[in-house]
């Protein structure tokens, strides 16, 4: 059939079809994001009118924004359906590219469409071209490829035939899944050629289940059996393979104690008997305390980024490192005895015959996680301004099983990951692959989209509000309901806290500490702003305050279909220690000098 490039496309998006975790039939691509240009609104926007009853348009106010919130929706829908988003030229292009990263570092399906100069250059140089001196086929676009898993510049139409089933592929593998760029040239998109109907036809993706080799499970069996005190890490890959039961099983039939990663976190019922709790940097002690005295840790589904492994001294000397993970180029990090599969395939696969664990080892799980839990009620009981931990505590205490909570950047990471309790049902997402200040509010929009029978509370400082909040408007326009819970500490609290806590003097991160020619500077009124946005808002100044505006904040969003912002004054000061080491660069004239190389000394390195 006759059409143009960006209408075959669209038809395209249509035909792609997904099987979720629990065996339902959906849209591969449930909805587009835009903001049009005049590199995009004519050749794809023109399409997507068309299409538009079949393929939902969702408006955003920031192309980062956008693509941010599509992000936040492949994480909520635990990768089975992707946002797409698609821009004008230039600017509009580049301010993607943040975005793009996060999909990349959190191994997250992204499909963006990015419009593109002209490929005839007839009209040369065109508004928001940069014209690179050196490379006359280079555009703004090309900065896509150093945070794409897959780029592609649609030079002619007939290019989608052959271009289309390599964007599936990636979107849908589970050991290749991130972002996609399909630059679009803006002559290109209007274009047409005779596509064939095959192209439209639909098409269900299934997740692979790679299944691992047997001599790998062989190998990673002798291991695990020739162990004393193992130790199950689980990561994100567990989730997105629907495996947390099975890990669960796993770790019962052999008494082995469990732990959980950042993308891994909620994946077991925070009262099981193996649980040791979040491992790392913004962990607890209880999994720390574990992890040191493992002689052999079985990763599975995690790449072991350095705030999971306190940047490789979380572990004791000559422990035994076992992966199981889908995507090779993690499996065999670090010198790993590696085994390339699914979890849930991998898991059922992995037979230890009678083997057990001996149960002094076990029980070390729950009775390490019962100190870090009676530390963390402290927290939470403490009197004074509000701190973090209560605010995580506050929103924990009042969430049903089944709601999600997120956060990104800053100080909350540590607090949500350390201190929340969850009932095993997956219910987080902590950003924190790319740590993007932003995503909290931008990603929200997004996951409230896919899980619109479920709460979603956001929570974030001051500094990400300030970063990226234009999409608080864009859903409460759109009608999508969340809640925010704006901590306002006076400025980048937690990298104060990093810069003064290695001897560094107190400079340009809270505003106390910031250049101004004002005597008495301006202050942001969070609750205001908020409101101008479309919001419900409320104000919170003390503990029980929060938990009555919290609540009303909770039915208020739902029944309103708006975005609810409750904000609270918090401590700068307060926060959840793990206790592990993590390394920055620290200068000798610092005192965090001697801190620094006493971790240097203690870090394992592996192959």
């Amino acid at each position: 059939m006759k059409l143009t490039t960006s209408e075959a496309l669209v038809r395209w998006l249509l035909a792609q079809r997904s099987e979720t975790l629990a065996g339902d039939e959906v849209p591969l691509f449930p909805g587009v994001f835009a903001i049009f240009g005049h590199g995009n609104v004519l050749g794809i926007g023109t399409a997507l009118s068309r299409y538009r009853d079949e393929l939902p348009v969702w408006r955003g106010h920031t192309e980062q924004g956008m693509a941010l919130a599509a992000t936040g929706f492949a994480k909520a829908a635990d990768r089975r359906q992707v946002g797409v988003v698609t821009s004008s030229i230039g600017p509009g292009a580049l301010n993607m590219v943040t975005a793009a990263g996060v999909a990349h570092a959190n191994r997250l399906p992204l499909l963006l469409l990015p419009g593109d100069t002209f490929v005839s250059r007839a009209p040369d140089p065109v508004l928001q071209q940069i014209e690179p001196f050196g490379d006359a086929t280079a555009t703004v676009n090309d900065a896509f490829r150093a945070v794409s898993r897959y780029f592609d510049r649609i030079t002619r139409p007939e290019q989608l035939i052959s271009t289309l089933p390599q964007v599936a592929r990636v979107l849908t593998d589970p050991a290749e899944a991130g972002p996609v760029t399909l630059a679009l040239p803006q002559d290109v998109q209007a274009e047409t050629f005779d596509f064939p109907d095959s192209l439209f036809e639909p098409v269900v993706h299934r997740v692979r289940r790679i299944r691992p080799d047997t001599r790998e499970l062989a190998a990673a069996a002798a291991a695990l059996r020739a162990s004393d005190r193992p130790l199950l890490v689980l990561g994100g890959g567990v989730r997105y393979s629907g495996a947390g039961a099975r890990a669960l099983d796993f770790a019962s039939r052999y008494g082995i104690p469990v732990v959980e990663t950042t993308a891994g976190r909620t994946l077991v019922p925070h009262d099981h008997p193996l649980y040791g709790g979040p491992l790392g940097v913004t962990g607890s002690s209880s999994a720390n305390a574990l992890a040191a005295e493992a002689d052999l840790v079985f990763a599975v589904g995690t790449r072991l980024q350095d705030f999971t492994t306190a940047s490789w001294t979380v572990f004791g000397p000559g422990v035994k490192l076992v992966t199981l993970n889908a995507a090779r180029f993690d499996a065999v990090k670090h010198g790993a005895l590696a085994v390339v599969g699914d979890a849930e395939a991998g898991l059922s696969e992995l037979d230890l015959g009678d083997w057990r664990v001996s149960s002094s080892w076990s029980g070390r799980a729950a009775s390490e996680r019962a100190r870090w839990d009676a530390h963390v009620s402290s927290l939470r009981s403490a009197s004074g301004e509000p701190t973090y931990a209560q605010v995580v505590g506050v929103v924990n205490d009042l969430s049903s099983p089944d709601d999600y909570v997120m956060t990104a950047s800053g100080g909350l990471p540590g607090e949500l990951i350390g201190g929340w309790r969850g009932s095993g049902q997956v219910s987080m997402d902590v950003e924190y692959g790319f740590s993007c200040m932003g995503y909290e509010l931008a990603g929200a929009w997004g996951a409230a989209m896919a899980l619109p029978d479920r709460v979603v509370t956001t929570l974030l400082g001051d500094g990400s509000y300030l970063m990226l909040n234009s999409e608080l408007f864009s859903a409460a326009f759109a009608g999508h309901p969340f809640v925010a819970v704006v901590c306002d500490n006076d400025g980048y609290a937690v990298i104060a806290r990093l810069q003064e806590g290695q001897g560094g003097e107190p400079f340009n991160n809270q505003y106390a500490d910031c250049r101004t020619s004002h005597a008495d500077p301006p202050r942001v009124d969070f609750a205001g702003h908020a409101e101008a946005l479309g919001c419900l808002v409320f104000r919170a100044s003390s503990v029980s305050e929060l938990r009555s505006a919290y609540a009303r904040a909770r039915e208020a969003s739902v029944s309103s279909r708006r975005p609810a912002v409750v904000v609270i004054r918090t401590r700068p000061d307060a926060w959840t220690e793990s206790g592990a080491w993590w390394e920055v660069g620290v200068p000798e004239s610092l005192a965090g000098r001697e801190g620094y190389e006493a971790g240097k000394a203690a870090q394992i390195r592996y192959a």
